[in-house]
């Protein structure tokens, strides 16, 4: 009888893809490696030209509770209203200032909403065919806001005087930039079928975006302004720093005249105001999503 060999084609298969993923998880495992490699040196890099020093970092690290241990008031619970009167002994004015850079940060928000709205649609690949349109409305918004809020007011106290002006611009401009582009990310997540639909009926582009894209997104850039007023509470409350208006100048006083007490106290009316507006923007926000997910 002949003699038979019976080639077991099934264990070289199993064998080549054992291979395979050998090779696929050393790849993986090089790539990895070199990854957490350039991220350690760039990580030294950095510390090295910003001048960090662990040493001197934990040998100074004692002045830093000394120093917020330094602006506690004394409050004594025989006479805490006498205290506590004294520690906001500037209540009156603090609060006018506070009030100040709440309206500083909400006219920018308003400012800057309405200018990434208007710049938003140009900004979209999908809905404007010209690139040469898409790429100049995304530079406008990439320069806007790229230079820091700090810096805009800089530029606009020189150019106005010290005030709230100069904050009011400073945040406008650098919100369209911020919104724009979140704005144009979500237009470039639509459905076009509904723009296709308007321009069959004889629309054209601005009825293409008002009746086909802005119900579409409307929920979600309104979610995004919210956000963006948050930011901008906080961005306002350093703006005084350089004239800009609002409770940062007043801040910036009395730590310079280490007037210890009078710096808790309008820390803690500026915290106690951000975190009251961001409890309310973030129901808004949930409030607003959650009408978003119930059509």
């Amino acid at each position: 009888m002949p003699i038979r060999f019976t080639i077991n084609t099934r264990s070289d298969v199993v064998a080549r893809s054992y291979d395979a993923y050998a090779l696929a998880a050393g790849d993986r495992r090089r790539k990895g490696a070199l990854f957490v490699a350039a991220l350690a040196l760039a990580l030294l890099g950095s510390a090295w030209m910003g001048e960090v020093d662990p040493a001197r970092l934990l040998r100074d690290f004692h002045k830093f509770p000394a120093y917020l241990g330094s602006i506690v008031p004394t409050l004594r619970w025989d006479s805490l209203g006498a205290d506590f009167a004294e520690w906001y002994w500037g209540i009156g004015r603090w609060s006018g200032l506070l009030l100040e850079t709440l309206m500083i940060a909400y006219v920018g928000t308003v400012l800057g909403f309405i200018g990434g709205f208007i710049l938003c649609f140009p900004a979209s690949s999908n809905l404007v065919r010209s690139r040469w349109v898409v790429f100049l409305a995304r530079r406008t918004l990439e320069i806007q806001r790229t230079v820091p809020e700090i810096v805009f007011a800089l530029i606009f106290v020189v150019a106005f005087g010290l005030g709230p002006l100069a904050g009011v611009l400073a945040i406008a401009i650098h919100t369209t930039g911020a919104l724009g582009k979140l704005f144009a990310e979500v237009n470039e997540n639509v459905d076009l079928r509904p723009i296709e639909g308007v321009q069959a009926a004889g629309g054209g582009w601005l009825q293409a975006m008002r009746f086909a894209v802005v119900p579409q997104v409307a929920s979600n850039f309104a979610s995004y302004a919210l956000l963006r007023f948050e930011i901008n509470v906080r961005g306002a409350s350093v703006l005084g720093f350089v004239g800009a208006g609002g409770i940062g100048q007043e801040l910036l006083t009395t730590i310079r005249q280490f007037y210890y007490p009078d710096i808790s106290a309008v820390l803690l009316m500026i915290i106690a105001t951000v975190m009251l507006v961001d409890i309310g923007t973030e129901r808004l926000r949930h409030h607003l999503l959650h009408l978003e997910h119930g059509r």
